[in-house]
């Protein structure tokens, strides 16, 4: 995996669709659910798949990125592949690479390997249907190679602006891109420029567009950092008193766009009872997303990584633990909108620590410790280079009544949540 990982991202499926040719198209033989959307994507694929898993059926998920493994990113009835299943996969599908270099044409990148071992690992343990991601964008991802029940864009922000485009406009047109002719597809809260290109595709495709703002999802009292209960009205539902465990306002929102797109499902035949629902919200977890590691001192991660999902962590922190001051643990990339993430995060700050993500995309990461000087002159930060050590650093600084909050990547969830939970 670490030599595909070297090949980086290309646009294109000419390579995905080769490399499936050679396999025997195992794509062809399952039914999907797509989801596509600057954030939020891993949440409503996780309630959407858990949901008919208690109702009944056999659902394979396959999702990016990963914390820790390889391995979590493909999963059936919420249990990951082992590595003795993932391995002879991996090992297989060389041999159909090789015949694909000799015709002369590109390497698969590691997301068009990793996809097309979803299809296969899906179809010969023969689940009901599949709930995948896109990895980046829509059109021209690799898991657009299918035709799904229904399609989701959870919505639309600025992120991957080398290549998905400068405006939302353009990066609405390329998530848009997963819309198939008459396939209903379901849509987020986003901005009206987005919509519109949505929309304008929808049309011309015929496909049925629905809302998930149709559901009216409200908090019942104050939410707490173990679950929040809700109700759930609208489009059809008339739920009351749900336990919902996973935690923060935005999640009310990924809630919404996963119950209207299992209502299409519902119109096409797949059964989905009242308790299965509640079965589901009450048990759900989602490592990474404004997950307590840590009771005493209080310990949050959560894999913000642009400014929508950071504005969005702040606000569910505001609402948590109102008042309450914290230390930051932050590590960006090198292609990240800063300016927004920081001027999010920045918000009941008492001291922040600068680490560095894992990997070649961070090789600027101490601009980050400048930037925030210059936009909170008055909030003391420092610059930790290795993660572990500004976790330790983190913890040393927490105070009375204050929390650490560790963010910003990926690359840096996946040391610093490994010093609190042992997998």
């Amino acid at each position: 995996m670490q030599q595909l990982s070297g090949l980086g991202s290309k646009p294109g499926l000419e390579r995905i669709e080769s490399l499936l040719q050679e396999m025997g198209n195992p794509q062809r033989e399952l039914q999907y659910v797509h989801i596509a959307g600057t954030n939020g994507k891993g949440s409503t694929s996780l309630i959407i798949a858990d949901i008919l898993i208690k109702a009944g059926y056999r659902v394979g998920r396959f999702t990016s990125p990963h914390l820790h493994s390889y391995l979590e990113r493909f999963t059936i009835d919420g249990v990951e592949i082992s590595a003795a299943i993932f391995k002879p996969f991996l090992d297989g599908i060389e041999k159909h690479i090789q015949v694909m270099l000799k015709r002369g044409e590109d390497h698969p990148t590691e997301f068009e390997v990793l996809t097309a071992i979803a299809f296969q690992y899906f179809r010969n343990e023969g689940v009901d249907i599949a709930v995948l991601e896109v990895g980046m964008g829509g059109s021209y991802d690799s898991t657009n190679v299918i035709t799904p029940l229904v399609g989701v864009i959870t919505g639309v922000d600025f992120d991957h602006t080398a290549f998905l485009g400068t405006t939302l406009g353009e990066i609405a047109a390329n998530k848009a891109g997963i819309i198939k002719p008459g396939v209903p597809v379901v849509v987020g809260m986003m901005d009206e420029e987005a919509l519109e290109v949505i929309k304008e595709k929808a049309q011309l495709l015929g496909a049925q567009l629905y809302h998930s703002d149709e559901i009216s999802i409200s908090p019942l009292g104050r939410p707490g950092l173990d679950n929040q209960t809700v109700n759930i009205e609208g489009a059809g539902f008339g739920l009351t008193g749900v336990r919902f465990s996973l935690r923060g306002d935005y999640q009310l929102r990924n809630l919404a766009v996963a119950l209207r797109a299992l209502l299409v499902m519902q119109d096409r035949g797949y059964a989905i009872e009242e308790q299965n629902i509640r079965n589901s919200l009450a048990m759900l977890k989602m490592p990474g997303r404004l997950e307590v590691v840590k009771q005493s001192p209080l310990v949050i991660v959560d894999a913000a990584h642009n400014s929508q999902g950071a504005s969005a962590l702040a606000n569910s922190l505001d609402i948590l633990l109102p008042g309450r001051s914290k230390v930051l643990v932050l590590g960006l990339l090198d292609d990240k909108d800063r300016e927004g993430i920081l001027s999010a995060l920045g918000r009941n700050t008492r001291t922040a620590i600068v680490t560095r993500p894992q990997g070649t995309r961070s090789q600027a990461w101490h601009e980050v410790e400048q930037q925030w000087r210059q936009k909170f002159p008055d909030i003391e930060v420092a610059a930790v280079e290795n993660i572990t050590a500004a976790v330790d650093a983190g913890l040393a600084m927490v105070g009375e009544d204050e929390y650490l909050l560790i963010t910003g990547s990926f690359y840096v969830l996946d040391q610093a949540r490994r010093v609190f939970i042992k997998n």
